[in-house]
């Protein structure tokens, strides 16, 4: 999944497992987040099963790795995704107007 925010931005993902079916499925345990690469940080959910992205640098684009374990059981079927989180410059919004004080002529 490719997110494009600002270097001035964050976003929530959030998770929301399926059978192949498309049925709402359960997690064994809570999901893992990393950054693998890039400057972003993350602000994981107690429960996993969301996170915030919150952009780096401007122009470093970073990757985020979350990784779920399917099976209810003892055993483990890992599901991997990988978020692409491009960070790009953000634009002027205001010109920043500001007078000095006056002086004599």
């Amino acid at each position: 999944m490719l997110i494009t925010i600002t270097n001035e931005e964050k976003v929530s993902v959030t998770l929301a497992p399926t059978t192949a079916a498309g049925n709402a499925a359960t997690l064994d345990g809570a999901p893992l987040w990393a950054v693998v690469a890039g400057d972003a940080t993350i602000e994981v959910a107690e429960d996993g099963l969301s996170c915030v992205l919150i952009s780096g640098e401007a122009a470093i684009n970073s990757q985020i790795e979350v990784t779920a374990d399917a099976d209810l059981g003892e055993g483990i079927v890992a599901l991997v995704d990988t978020i692409d989180l491009a960070v790009v410059s953000a634009e002027a919004s205001a010109l920043g107007l500001v007078a000095g004080d006056p002086e004599l002529k």
